[in-house]
């Protein structure tokens, strides 16, 4: 049985048709919206490298049936930056190489991102490894993911400062 849903994807609202309802969101993304930055890693949601934010909250893509999300706002690492300017959790991963191979890397800035909204790390190493526990790293950057999560937080928080002046 067909079903039709609509999600709003980066900001574009799309209409898609799902032949099977037991399609998950991270299959949709990748395979019928061909946004394949959300990497599909173990498909039981230990890994964390398909994290996108569902209104604004993190989910792991490979647990989410995309019948369930009609009418949600997803964000994928397709919908980051703002065409050549990075989002800050974006050039913060760069500057502090935290990433080796790239294949947990959108997981993690999407979590990254998700975590700096949900609430702030004080500058917390610690707060940061526990937040973002959920997202493993075979390549062992954690230490630069760290520092570039505290680094994002600082600047966005420059951001909100500037902004609220």
């Amino acid at each position: 049985m067909a079903l039709s849903i609509q999600i709003t994807l980066n900001g574009k609202r799309v209409a898609v048709e799902l032949d099977d309802v037991r399609v998950t969101l991270l299959d949709l993304l990748r395979e019928r919206l061909e946004l394949t930055g959300t990497k599909k890693g173990c498909d039981r949601g230990q890994c964390g490298a398909c994290t996108v934010l569902v209104d604004g909250r993190r989910i792991n893509a490979c647990l989410a049936l995309a019948a369930s999300l009609d009418g949600a706002s997803v964000e994928t690492i397709e919908g980051v930056a703002d065409g050549a300017n990075l989002h800050p959790v974006q050039q913060a991963f760069i500057d502090h190489d935290g990433f080796q191979c790239g294949y947990c890397t959108p997981g993690q800035i999407m979590s990254a991102i998700g975590l700096l909204r949900e609430a702030r790390v004080h500058g917390d190493p610690e707060r940061v490894r526990e937040q973002m526990s959920g997202n493993l790293c075979r390549c062992g950057a954690y230490a630069g993911i760290v520092e570039a999560v505290l680094d994002a937080e600082r600047a966005t928080l420059g951001e909100r400062k500037r902004g609220a002046a």
